[in-house]
């Protein structure tokens, strides 16, 4: 399970922390929607959300040539409430 410290310390990076807020928003995204929301490279994107994966907070599922992003499911519940409350005060989420 992760702990608050490294939740926020996977989450200190506008990239990481917008594309999450907007997969949680979203339920789930790929990489090309995330691109081009976010008007980032698929290799910037594709980086950030890898380290999203490695720490938890995200998971991938493939679908075909589409790898689709959603929040981790057993994220604690105190990860998921930071999130969508984040995501209500975050222009990213409007």
């Amino acid at each position: 399970m992760i702990s608050l410290v490294q939740f926020f310390k996977c989450l200190s990076d506008e990239t990481r922390l917008n594309a999450t807020l907007l997969i949680q928003k979203e339920g789930e995204l790929c990489v090309c929607e995330l691109m081009e929301t976010l008007g980032e490279s698929q290799s910037k994107i594709s980086r950030h959300l890898a380290q999203l994966r490695n720490c938890g907070i995200l998971t991938d599922t493939r679908r075909g040539q589409w790898v689709f992003y959603s929040v981790q499911s057993d994220l604690p519940d105190w990860g998921i409430t930071m999130l969508k409350q984040a995501c209500e005060a975050h222009k990213v989420c409007s």
